[in-house]
């Protein structure tokens, strides 16, 4: 069908010459009649004159005649053009009726079925688009149908037709994983986190070795069900094909343990990572994130070696931002280990100009190393602003510097500069709040924070910190534990703000409560501060061995952290 001819003539300007075709080609002869051809170029005429119903019903009856899937489409385009959603859903069934197993026409159907809000009718066609799709294609089909109701309102309608659809397919060997995790994101959508899990785990049984139902744990997990994570781990043990997908399990599991300040977890996953698969770059560069973060230089220095090795010489532009980060965590090796000429070195390697920032902040924190801190403010002052967001991090990263080394009262005057520029800008506010509160300035911080959650009220951060820097001097408790408890209202799951809570309830002398919320705090991530606050809250009560043991897993994750440095020497404890 030569429609590309006739759409072609029918744009052509009145009264204008077609140019003649070139000659070096052979001639092939279109199948389309004098009569259809005029049919055709008449209805293209139409919608080009503004009259898309007209023109739709000569394509449509030329579809019909024909049963040529390009006209079967220009007529849903047609009818999509001139906003007639029923006569598209008219045209894309009459296509999958004609030519029945035609992937392209279901999907229209399917689309438009959707788009017109008639969720209930969309069962029929999404079997088929299931049953119609090859074999080895049918699990990305599969895949993809939460992605294809995402927009849908009525989520449990969309859920109900879905299971229905899939269920053929959740007993099939080649199939069944794809079909359960399917399911379990529907009920995700829902909030529904139990069932979601339920159908992962279905999905895992029917084939252990497939990533889809550990994708779909790994959600679960960031949420904080940790009930998901032993089918993570199974997954990662049984599979052997080592895809694109198995490796995803296994890096975003690694990078939700270091989330969770699971390093030693994070580590192991990642050493057994790179050992399963030593040419996967991207495992060496976060083994070897792990590793500065634990101090580990020496090992650091091995991974950072191993992943340029894998990716010297790329032209892949992700791969190209990901040796950035490497070269700025060589730089920071070197920074600690006193090489500052060595760390200068490895700052020069970077080239891209979206990255200049962080590496003279890199440069800016070895000026101050060397007393010179004064310098390091002025290079990050001197920096060009290419990009419109390039004045807010210049004093982002010039107060962050400050923060760095301490000088918090030039960080409380580089953000108060920064909330003038930038002046609706509340994360800005809450951060020069923070740094209120380092330099003493505690009326600044408080006059701050209320002003933030006058202009923000659903600022939970704001709430908490209020909160818990009285708490924390034992001031005016029962307008603390108010403040946490409305920033627990806003973010129920928030380790952090359960943290304050706890520290709240042991500030009011009330133990077992105190425990008992410091304690599931931990379990959601073990934290060197709710570490810090669990065991002064279990040395309280007399147990003084857990109190111990909290305290030394607290100071393996974070040997520095302040506040259990401090609680240790204000209790005279050896932990």
């Amino acid at each position: 069908m030569a429609l590309a001819s006739v759409l072609a003539l029918a744009s052509v300007p009145a009264g204008a010459q077609t140019p003649a075709e070139p000659t070096g080609e052979p001639v092939v002869n279109s199948s389309l009649s004098a009569p259809l051809f005029y049919q055709l170029l008449l209805g293209e005429l139409n919608v080009r004159e503004g009259d898309p119903g007209a023109g739709y019903s000569l394509i449509l009856d030329a579809a019909r005649r024909t049963k040529d899937p390009q006209l079967y489409q220009r007529a849903v385009e047609v009818a999509l053009q001139g906003r007639s959603g029923d006569a598209a859903l008219a045209a894309a069934r009459a296509w999958a009726q004609e030519l029945p197993g035609s992937l392209e026409a279901d999907r229209f159907v399917l689309q438009i079925l959707l788009a017109l809000n008639r969720v209930g009718e969309t069962g029929p066609v999404l079997r088929d688009l299931i049953r119609d799709t090859p074999l080895a294609e049918r699990s990305d089909t599969i895949n993809a149908i939460p992605q294809t109701f995402a927009r849908v309102q009525d989520k449990a309608v969309a859920a109900s037709v879905v299971r229905e659809a899939v269920t053929p397919s959740l007993t099939q060997p080649e199939t069944a994983a794809a079909a359960w995790t399917t399911v379990g994101r529907m009920e995700l959508a829902q909030n529904r986190s139990a069932a979601a899990l339920e159908a992962a785990r279905q999905g895992h049984s029917a084939e252990p070795a497939s990533p889809y139902p550990a994708l779909l744990a790994l959600e679960l997990f960031e949420r904080g069900d940790a009930n998901a994570e032993p089918l993570i781990l199974r997954q990662i043990n049984a599979s052997s094909r080592r895809s694109a997908n198995d490796t995803a399990v296994a890096l975003n599991y690694a990078r939700l343990l270091i989330d969770l300040q699971r390093n030693g977890d994070a580590r192991r996953e990642l050493a057994s990572l790179t050992t399963r698969q030593p040419d996967e770059a991207e495992a060496w560069l976060l083994l070897a994130s792990v590793q500065l973060q634990d101090n580990a230089l020496q090992e650091t220095k091995a991974s950072l070696g191993q992943f340029l090795r894998l990716t010297q010489g790329s032209s892949d532009p992700r791969l190209r931002r990901l040796q950035t980060q490497a070269y700025l965590m060589a730089a920071q090796v070197a920074e600690k280990q006193g090489d500052i000429a060595g760390a200068g070195a490895w700052l020069d390697r970077i080239e891209s100009p979206e990255d200049v920032l962080a590496a003279q902040l890199r440069r800016a924190s070895l000026l101050a190393r060397q007393g010179r801190l004064g310098e390091g403010r002025a290079l990050l002052r001197s920096q060009p602003e290419r990009r419109p967001g390039d004045a807010r991090l210049k004093l982002i990263a010039e107060a962050q510097l400050l923060r760095d080394f301490k000088a918090y009262r030039e960080a409380y005057d580089v953000y108060g500069e920064a909330v003038r520029r930038f002046p609706e800008d509340t994360d800005l506010l809450y951060e020069q709040a923070m740094v209120a509160e380092k330099s003493d300035r505690l009326a600044d911080m408080e006059r701050l924070l209320r002003e933030l959650i006058q202009r923000k009220p659903d600022f939970h951060h704001a709430y908490n910190a209020l909160g818990y820097s009285l708490a924390d001097r034992n001031l005016r408790l029962p307008e603390a534990k108010t403040l946490i408890e409305k920033a627990v209202s806003l973010a129920p799951d928030d380790p952090f703000i359960q943290d304050s809570l706890g520290w709240v309830e042991f500030r009011l002398g009330n133990l077992p409560r105190s425990i008992e919320i410091l304690t599931a705090a931990y379990r959601k991530r073990p934290d060197a501060e709710i570490a810090a606050h669990l065991g002064e809250a279990l040395w309280a009560a007399g147990q003084r061995d857990q109190a111990r043991k909290i305290w030394r897993e607290g100071l393996l994750t974070a040997p520095d952290n302040e506040t259990l440095l401090s609680t240790l020497k204000r209790l005279q404890v050896q932990p």
